[in-house]
């Protein structure tokens, strides 16, 4: 959703400041409340009930063709095979035409870091830096200032998008749908009440998750897929997919189209760019996070296909 141009007709204010640059106060709580009050006042929850597609509403397909300039032209037809598996497949990489949807509707004016992908399929357990598995977003490679209303309601519809490509009800849909933006209300109620270093630290225990789960079955299930994936460790369990060792210096295996060496013109700026961007990657680190980096070092550069909409 990152390549959208404003929609003339929703030019929403930019959010006030949290900080009053000349008295360096805050708001309190009741002025936030207050000011809160006004923003639904100007655009009230049933502004969002409805959506009918304009009339000079942009084809589809051809923002899915915009969305593929600047792509590798051989890996297109993979993004495009991989949309037309399901319409939640589609859904996933099709960002950009979901994003212009909602340009045209109205929003609160508070703008926020928007995930710009926020669908289901991009959160996920992953481990952090302190060896804990926690629960969050996974993928913010489109992430920008957009009004917040637009993650939350791409999030909801891919439940209901799920629901359906699952052989739920509608019924089933709706309630996914639903307890999906209750959470969002209630934990942002929650976190409106947090000191700002517990809110900083805040995060969700892959345990604690799986625990609350009351379907014992899938319960069951979702224990034993976190306790597998605590288990692996790369070496153990990428390295002997990804490494061919054939050689005396370990290299990425090709697997094509999904996995190769660029071999093509401009291999050679290709790899130096890589190298580049790494090593300003590691210029960016902390000290106590690039000491530990220091300890290994670049042995080799491959394309990798990923994910859907970030193909090519």
């Amino acid at each position: 959703m990152s390549k959208l141009k404003k929609d003339s007709k929703n030019s929403e204010p930019q959010s006030a400041p949290e900080i009053d640059l000349k008295t360096g106060t805050r708001p309190s709580r009741a002025e936030l409340i207050a000011r809160g009050e006004q923003m639904r006042k100007a655009c009230p929850r049933r502004a969002h009930a409805v959506w009918q597609a304009p009339p000079a509403r942009p084809d589809p397909v051809q923002l899915i063709e915009e969305g593929d300039k600047g792509r590798i032209e051989k890996l297109v037809p993979i993004r495009h095979g991989r949309m037309m598996l399901s319409p939640f497949t589609y859904y996933r990489g099709a960002a950009l035409a979901m994003a212009v949807d909602l340009a045209g509707l109205p929003t609160t004016g508070v703008r926020v870091q928007a995930c710009g992908d926020a669908h289901l399929g991009n959160f996920r357990c992953f481990g952090t830096p302190e060896r804990r598995m926690i629960f969050d977003i996974h993928d913010l490679d489109e992430t920008l200032p957009a009004p917040w209303e637009w993650d939350v309601k791409r999030l909801a519809a891919s439940f209901v998008i799920a629901s359906r490509n699952n052989g739920l009800s509608e019924k089933r849909a709706r309630e996914a749908a639903q307890t999906c933006v209750r959470s969002y209300r209630e934990h942002m109620a929650e976190f409106s009440e947090m000191r700002a270093l517990d809110l900083w630290y805040h995060s969700v225990d892959a345990d604690k998750l799986m625990a609350n789960i009351e379907d014992e079955e899938l319960r069951g299930r979702g224990k034993k897929r976190l306790a597998k994936a605590k288990a692996q460790s790369a070496l153990e369990y990428d390295f002997p997919k990804l490494a061919d060792t054939t050689s005396e210096s370990p290299t990425i295996r090709d697997d094509p189209p999904l996995i190769y060496h660029w071999h093509e013109q401009g291999a050679e700026e290709f790899v130096e760019n890589v190298r580049d961007s790494f090593a300003r990657y590691r210029d960016s680190l902390h000290d106590d996070r690039r000491v530990l980096l220091d300890r290994y070092e670049l042995k080799d550069v491959t394309i990798k296909v990923v994910g859907v909409g970030s193909v090519g």
